[in-house]
This record gives C-alpha cells, structure tokens and sequence, in this order.
C-alpha cells in the first residue's frame, strides 16, 4: 500500500518541538570525544548524548541514533555509551573512532523522561487520536534538526541507525525527513498486518499503536518513501519481532520503490537468529555508512 509522505506526516501526527541547547558538558576519552547536552525541547528539557571524533575542524558526517525500548525505561540515551545486551559493544564510540558525530536523546518516557509509564503516556495521547510514537518521531525531528546545525557537521551527510525500537524511529524518521541520507535499520522491520494474523504484534509495546495507520499502509510502504535513498535492513530471522513471513510481505512492498536503484537497497538476514545484533550485521552496517556518508577512518 502507498502512501505520500505528506499523509503519512498526518498520521503519525508529526509536530517537530522548537530545540535549542542549553548546556553541554565536554568528556574527552583520548581517541573520541562525548558530549553531554541538555536542550529545550518544546517545554521540557531533555538530556542528549554526542559522540564524535576528538580531531577538531572541518565537517564530519553525522549519525541521528534511536535507542532501543527492551524494557530499559531507565536506560535512554545512555544506550549510546553503555550498549544493550542485545548490541556487541556500546555504538556512540565505534561511530566516533570511525569518523561520525552521533547523536541519541532521551525519548519520552525513556532515561530522564522516565516520569510515567508507558501505558499512562500512550493510552492519553490514544484517547486524543494521537500517538505516543508520533511524539517520539516529532521529538526524534527535532534531534535531527540540532545535529544538522551543528558547526562540526556536514549536513548532507547524515544518517540514521536503530535496533528494535530504534529501528523503527530512524526508518520511520527516514521516511519522514528527507535530511536523512542513508538508513540502517536492525530487528523491527516487519508487516504489521501479517504480525496481526499471527498473534506476534503483542510483542510490541502500546507506545508503537497509530490509529488508523493500517487503513493506509504498513511498513513497506513507509520503509518505501525512503527511496532511492540508501537503505539497510537488517533482520533475525528468528527474532520474533521479523517473523519471516511477516518480513517477505513487507519486503515485498519495499523493493519496487528501488527498481530502478536496487543498489541503494540491501538487506542482511540472519538464519537462526533472534532479536539481536551480529558480527555480520556490524560489518555491514559500518561499510554501509562507509559507503554512503564517506567517512574517513
């Protein structure tokens, strides 16, 4: 099912918050920097974590990075430094030595934003017709929006990156935002439709409910507005949020976006194994920046 981005942007209800940085805390590890930042975002503030080189000048490409959900409420944007069980290794320093400014903030209810439950967020923005992954996105957006900005940033080199709920927030934001030039998605692309006539669409939380979305589309159609854009799936196939045939149908409406640049669209599937990233996902989704936002090692 197709859908314009425009329609798409009113659906999820995106309504990117003003931001404006309020004070930064510089931590220099030797080989990479961190930066700690609080912003004002709409009328909260909100923590964000940077990671970049340690060299300064010039322009760097840069990485807007969505953390995951896994229960971590406490966890945030600390994701960036402290890694999940389901990662190798913590991204924000890979992503720094390998030459990227990254940039991941606390999404509401998660880290700092942890005041209320999921359930009480998502059931009063439901009750309006609103949803809570919609102010995730607009909030995502408005992240966005300060890395692009940034002196030390070159803005038409920024990409994407997310596992399981973050996934959903950089291929979604990418469908959204064409600021974004490249994405690499790990562990949620699949047709929600099919994960319905499964029973497997439990497995996510209430915060990713948008009303009336699959009246108008589903994943592959929203993974579709990223082309020709460059694109990477990266899936489990025994993770039960990709179930394989919920993965072919959602694929199946993704790939005709990119008949006509099928090289800007790769996907990494991995036999038997779960909601998790791998060494081949690793070096895919480092060659895959490498090729598309040419960073420098």
């Amino acid at each position: 099912m197709s859908i314009t981005r425009a329609r798409f942007a009113e659906l999820v209800g995106l309504a990117e918050p003003q931001i404006s940085l309020l004070s930064h805390r510089v931590e220099d590890m030797g080989d990479y920097t961190i930066e700690h930042l609080r912003f004002r975002l709409g009328e909260e503030e909100v923590r964000g974590i940077l990671t970049r080189p340690s060299r300064e000048g010039g322009r760097h490409p840069a990485i807007l990075y969505g953390h995951s959900h896994g229960g971590g409420y406490a966890i945030g944007a600390r994701e960036l430094l402290d890694g999940r069980e389901y990662l190798l290794d913590p991204l924000g320093p890979v992503f720094a030595r390998a030459g990227y400014v990254t940039l991941c903030i606390d999404m509401p209810i998660f880290g700092q934003r942890a005041s209320v439950s999921e359930s009480f967020a998502a059931k009063a923005l439901l009750w309006h017709g609103k949803s809570l992954f919609g102010q995730m996105l607009s909030d995502h957006a408005a992240a966005l929006t300060y890395l692009a900005g940034r002196d030390d940033v070159d803005a038409s080199r920024i990409g994407a990156f997310g596992i399981s709920m973050g996934c959903a927030l950089s291929y979604w934001l990418a469908a959204l935002d064409p600021r974004i030039a490249a994405v690499a998605h790990l562990c949620c692309f699949a047709d929600f439709r099919t994960m319905i006539e499964l029973g497997a669409h439990d497995g996510h939380g209430i915060y990713l409910t948008v009303p009336g979305l699959l009246k108008e589309t589903d994943c592959g159609g929203i993974a579709a507005l990223v082309a020709p854009r460059p694109q990477l799936v990266c899936i489990g196939e025994a993770d039960n949020l990709t179930p394989p045939e919920a993965v072919a149908r959602a694929w199946s409406e993704l790939a005709p976006a990119y008949a006509k640049n099928p090289e800007m669209l790769e996907k990494i599937s991995e036999p038997d194994v779960g909601h998790r990233e791998t060494p081949r996902i690793r070096e895919a989704v480092l060659a895959f920046f490498g090729r598309h936002l040419a960073a420098t090692t």
